[in-house]
């Protein structure tokens, strides 16, 4: 059974007759009889009753004008729901965001991807990005923002945000009063850094490398604001991205620009050949739009 045969079936009993169905769907007269005897085949009923000159619908022919008209009626319906879905996207969406990120960003995504898709709603998953990156590999999670470089082969890299690292130190720490600073400065340094779960904790130590030393670390936190706190205790330095001194007290941390300065590049990823939701794809368009551009 077609839906075509069920839709010309419908055409026949509104109108009343052969002759005018087949002029209301641009099909020949004997097209829409093959149809109707095709679909008798496939029910094994008849559907008129033909020893009179007008059309009367057998009992069988009854139900299955009912039932069709619910049959077509949701065919209808399905299209305009995905009419709907591609245009007016719904759905929840898990993204993994390291803490440092998702405190910088996720607000203003939250805010701002919910008053262009008011359907749309986020989970959020916050873990180092080595963590998010096997979550999305999983499938667990929908999309990850992730610092780079990561892997290539399993994710499709969307480009988010790249910035600069800066020096953050104790307003009275020698450095504190100069305009720039290098790394071969903080040899002898005492750094405080995220834990190795993070992407950053590798990061900096190989720009140290690069720089000609390996830092001494002196403490590791999973969290952002307590490693602030130990600089602000004078219990060492730390090199953070530039975006999170908008977080600080300026008068408790000082923050120094480096020359040549170490980026802190972010990326958004999915994982590679996975069927993205039209929720997901109006993320990502709306991350390219709204950071990706700046």
């Amino acid at each position: 059974m077609e839906l075509k045969d069920l839709r010309y079936f419908m055409e026949v009993v509104d109108h009343g007759s052969f002759t005018k169905a087949a002029v209301n769907t641009f099909v020949s007269q004997p097209t829409l009889s093959k149809s109707i005897k095709k679909l008798e085949t496939d029910l094994k009923v008849e559907l008129f009753e033909r020893s009179t000159r007008k059309l009367i619908l057998t009992d069988a022919g009854e139900i299955v004008y009912k039932q069709a008209s619910k049959i077509l009626g949701a065919t209808n319906e399905l299209h305009t729901l995905l009419d709907d879905l591609m245009n007016l996207p719904t759905g929840t969406i898990k993204i993994g965001i390291p803490p440092l990120i998702g405190t910088l960003f996720f607000p203003t995504i939250a805010q701002k991807l919910g008053n262009r898709h008011a359907q749309v709603s986020l989970e959020l998953i916050e873990h180092g990005a080595k963590r998010i990156e096997h979550l999305v590999d999983e499938g667990q999670v929908d999309v990850g923002i992730v610092v780079n470089p990561t892997d290539y082969n399993k994710f499709t890299i969307h480009p988010f945000i790249k910035e600069e690292f800066m020096l953050y130190t104790h307003p009275t720490h020698n450095l504190s009063s100069t305009k720039t600073a290098k790394l071969e400065q903080l040899e002898h340094e005492s750094f405080i850094l995220f834990n190795q779960e993070f992407a950053l904790h590798n990061l900096i130590i190989q720009h140290c490398q690069n720089a000609g030393f390996s830092p001494k670390i002196a403490y590791v936190s999973s969290q952002w604001d307590l490693i602030t706190e130990l600089v602000i205790a004078q219990l060492g330095i730390t090199l953070l991205p530039k975006s999170i001194h908008t977080k600080m007290d300026e008068s408790q941390i000082q923050i120094i620009p480096l020359e040549s300065p170490p980026m802190w590049e972010l990326v958004v990823i999915t994982k590679k050949d996975r069927y993205q939701s039209f929720a997901v794809r109006a993320l990502l368009k709306f991350l390219a739009e709204e950071f990706h551009k700046k």
